[in-house]
């Protein structure tokens, strides 16, 4: 199975790029693993940005794919229990896992109908880079804990 982590927005913020690069790095020491950091448009109105962006999501995705969409209002996991949803999509035999970081505005509910989980990080609000980096430590936390390793502390 390959994990993705797709994100509208600009490239990796520079004070954050060698955190999420070191975390990317482990990650891909238990499965394929890649970003795709789609560059948008900007437009003056909300609505116009949160669609076009949503379209450039939606079009990354096949049916195939285990989608988990990040959004505030989201279900809260544990880290146990997205390590368990990691190792049930690979037992599935799924091809690729999927995480989605909307825009600064969200996403079209187009994007929350495909996603097999909507998951919140928090019950805060973070900036976007930050959350990028929260999700790759996350991620790789969950892959130690599906080997047992001790990065994660019970």
């Amino acid at each position: 199975m390959k994990i993705t982590i797709i994100t509208a927005g600009k490239a990796h913020d520079a004070d954050m790029k060698s955190a999420i690069e070191d975390f990317s790095k482990r990650i891909e020491k238990y499965y394929p693993f890649n970003w795709q950091v789609l560059s948008t448009k900007q437009y003056n109105v909300a609505a116009e940005q949160k669609k076009y962006e949503s379209g450039i999501i939606l079009a990354q995705l096949t049916k195939d794919d285990f989608v988990v969409l990040l959004d505030e209002r989201g279900k809260n996991i544990s880290s146990i229990e997205v390590a368990d949803l990691i190792e049930q999509s690979a037992i599935s035999s799924k091809k690729r896992m999927v995480f989605i970081i909307g825009g600064a505005y969200g996403v079209e509910q187009s994007v929350f109908d495909k996603a097999n989980l909507v998951w919140s990080l928090s019950k805060l609000v973070f900036p976007h880079m930050l959350v990028r980096l929260i999700l790759a430590e996350q991620l790789y936390r969950a892959c130690a804990i599906i080997r047992n390793e001790k990065y994660h502390h019970i």
